[in-house]
């Protein structure tokens, strides 16, 4: 569901943007100047001949006012690009017709993973470069099953494990967790039939993560224990990394259902033991080192409420480094939380007008900075409601 701006929200920010005083506008409405102030406030739902009168006085439309049946704009997180979604219900061509060899396909995915981790506008890069990759891929997946080159079968079912890692990703950020857990799924078939155990485990890092963003949270910690089970006890960097991946999905899992100690206890016995292990990396697209564990830490502290912990965590971390922008937007916007709690407007503000330049995407797919936003315009001083208001219609609240 679209986060949007309750009535009185709305006509008081169409009041300020028209540049109204709230006395003026309420006398010539006919209503008293704290009547409007109550109905600005939230305190009081305005009559239809006052919302007309209101909207008129305004010089807008009485649907600038309500949101009664909102249409999604194109850039809100609940949609997903339909083209995407067409490809991943349809069957491509005939299993007769040739399909790209495994080598292409390999080239095209690692191509959009780098996209997808780099890009700001990677929704819209991901809605051109998608369709057609997914067409491909799902094909060579149904030429390949039956092939009698090993070799080249393997590589083309790791393509696809790859590809669908990366459109559980793009799914959930698009608020299609039904999708997501779809494409984990094939994801984890793909890498079963690869018989890939880095890429299994990769698999149920992805199914994980579905599970924390529908709420199931014993299911994810259940899936992550299991791979790491699976995994044993590597001294190679990629299982190592993989399975601190893992222990990062626990972590969650703990923090999510209020078990701080857990959560916190896990991140540095065995999270943290990993990361020092392995260095800073991007093993199968986890982004998982030292400095993602520390990342995690901060998240613990905000989620627990306390926010100046993890702002003293957050002091001490760089992530220009990281190869991926979701990692650094997630921080910044954990950062922006912790401020929010704190009620310090001015740093909630410049927080979020930095996501606004280095991910406007993301950030207007961001529930969390939806509901920032909005506690800013009922709360922010008067000085700083140019810039609320910029991030009003840059988050399309209105």
């Amino acid at each position: 569901m679209t986060v949007t701006l309750p009535i009185g929200e709305r006509i008081r920010y169409w009041r300020e943007k028209k540049q109204r005083k709230q006395a003026a506008v309420a006398g010539l409405c006919g209503i008293t100047e704290e009547y409007l102030s109550q109905i600005e406030r939230g305190l009081k739902i305005p009559s239809l001949p006052v919302l007309h009168a209101l909207a008129a006085e305004l010089g807008v439309p009485v649907s600038a006012l309500i949101d009664e049946a909102p249409k999604e704009p194109a850039g809100k997180g609940s949609i997903i690009a339909q083209d995407v979604t067409r490809a991943l219900m349809g069957y491509g061509p005939p299993r007769s017709s040739r399909s790209v060899s495994s080598t292409e396909l390999r080239e095209r995915v690692e191509s959009a993973w780098r996209m997808w981790q780099t890009s700001p506008t990677r929704f819209t890069d991901a809605a051109t470069v998608l369709p057609s990759l997914i067409a491909d891929a799902e094909h060579a997946v149904r030429v390949h099953r039956t092939s009698t080159d090993s070799a080249s079968r393997r590589d083309t079912f790791r393509a696809a494990a790859d590809l669908y890692f990366l459109l559980r990703s793009y799914c959930r950020r698009a608020d299609r967790v039904d999708l997501s857990l779809m494409v984990a799924d094939r994801g984890l078939r793909a890498a079963e039939d690869a018989d890939d155990p880095i890429r299994i485990a990769a698999a149920q890092w992805n199914l994980g993560h579905v599970l924390l963003a529908d709420g199931e949270h014993e299911g994810a910690e259940q899936i992550a224990c299991l791979g790491i089970e699976q995994l044993g006890t590597p001294q190679d960097s990629e299982p190592a990394a993989l399975t601190g991946a893992l222990e990062l999905v626990a972590v969650v899992a703990d923090a999510r259902r209020k078990r701080w100690r857990s959560a916190r206890q896990r991140l540095r016995d065995k999270a943290a033991l990993r990361a020092r292990q392995v260095g800073e990396g991007n093993s199968m697209w986890t982004v998982f080192g030292p400095t993602n564990v520390e990342l995690h830490s901060v998240s613990i502290e905000m989620e627990a409420g306390e926010a100046a912990e993890a702002l003293r965590v957050a002091d001490q971390i760089d992530t220009s480094h990281l190869p991926s922008l979701e990692r650094r937007f997630t921080f910044l916007l954990d950062v922006a939380r912790c401020y929010d709690l704190r009620r310090e407007d001015a740093a909630v503000i410049v927080h979020l007008l930095d996501l606004l330049q280095i991910a406007p995407e993301d950030l207007a797919r961001s529930r969390l900075a939806q509901d920032m936003v909005i506690r800013l315009r009922r709360r922010a001083r008067p000085i700083y409601r140019r810039q609320v208001d910029v991030l009003t219609e840059r988050l399309e609240l209105l």
